[in-house]
């Protein structure tokens, strides 16, 4: 049987961070204060030269580099993200022709925090089929630029940064499972609006005035809307239901489960979750206190640092697991 495998990881943070204290000077808040809400002291914001493109790019060569492999052997890059670079081309378009990947397939997915599982599930997809044998699976964003910097419910918990992984086709087990979902009834929990384009007159461009058409524009809020509780809430009982989901296809127990790399959205829902499933904090990579809130980066980041500081071995098992705006979530089960 054809199995996808990750071999490389990779991981980029900007240089520039910004501490609670800083935010003090900014916004009426305080340290001790978002750290009990959310665990997170700094986080780290991409300067006005870097794009999605241009971090995916820089966590991706450290994925090749510990893969042992080279641009050329890349088929498929697929780059999760929220914050691309254009409309289109696609960021994986961008990263493509900055790291010179011969022609392959490249494109992006988006499913805010939970596009990285998304994207390596699509990954994971092609390679069993046989369409691919080697993959670049990119989670990129720029959260720093949706935020709203005078909302302190908000501003305080999200930071820039990427994280990557190569995916290669292996006769031994990788990619357990995935397990992806969505539910748009819960689109007003968390969201940015699409920020108009072009004129706001109503009037379209080459047609009369008297032949104007009436076209709809909407408010705009082009910074991040939550509702705290609500999402808080969903985050633990759909992040326990995915637990639960692979623990009955795989039949295995939390002891099985060498770690958990949840999305790093907060401490407080890490520690719930965790809590919820008998996993001990132990057992769980957790990087949210100097990374926040990365959106679909924070996953992939997270497994780098697991694996780069040596906690994360060959052959473990390894269950990823997010949620984020959509509302989606999903997992992978992983033997690493």
């Amino acid at each position: 049987m054809r199995y996808s495998k990750i071999v490389g990881t990779g991981g980029y943070l900007p240089p520039t961070v910004f501490t609670n204290a800083d935010w003090e000077k900014r916004v009426d808040t305080s340290d001790a204060w978002i750290v009990e809400r959310t665990g997170i002291r700094s986080r780290h914001i991409a300067g006005p030269d870097e794009s999605a493109s241009s971090m995916a790019a820089i966590a991706a060569n450290a994925a090749l580099e510990q893969a042992q492999c080279v641009a050329k052997d890349i088929q498929m890059v697929i780059v999760a993200t929220g914050t691309p670079d254009k409309i289109f081309p696609a960021t994986a378009c961008l990263v493509q022709k900055k790291l010179q990947i011969p022609p392959c397939i490249a494109f992006d997915v988006q499913a805010a925090c939970s596009g990285f599982v998304y994207a390596l599930s699509i990954a994971d997809q092609y390679i069993k089929s046989g369409a691919v044998s080697r993959a670049l699976v990119i989670g990129s964003e720029l959260m720093s630029r949706l935020i709203d910097w005078n909302d302190r419910n908000t501003c305080i918990l999200f930071g820039d940064g990427a994280g990557a992984v190569v995916l290669e086709a292996s006769e031994t087990p990788g990619i357990l499972s995935t397990h992806l979902y969505a539910d748009g009834n819960y689109d007003e929990l968390l969201y940015v609006d699409n920020v108009q384009l072009g004129d706001h007159s109503g009037v379209i461009p080459g047609v009369a005035a008297n032949e104007n058409f009436n076209i709809p524009l909407n408010k705009l809020h082009p910074y991040i809307q939550m509702q705290g509780q609500k999402v808080f809430k969903l985050a633990v009982s759909k992040q326990g239901e995915l637990v639960h989901e692979i623990q009955e296809k795989h039949h295995i127990s939390s002891e099985q489960i060498d770690w958990l790399v949840p999305h790093q959205a907060n401490e407080r829902i890490i520690k719930a979750t965790a809590d919820k499933l008998g996993f001990s904090m132990e057992k769980v990579i957790c990087t949210v206190a100097t990374h926040s809130n990365t959106s679909s980066a924070s996953i992939p980041l997270a497994l780098n640092v697991g694996v780069r500081d040596g906690r994360i071995k060959k052959g473990q098992t390894i269950l990823l697991e997010a949620i984020g705006g959509g509302l989606t979530w999903g997992s992978a089960l992983i033997k690493y």
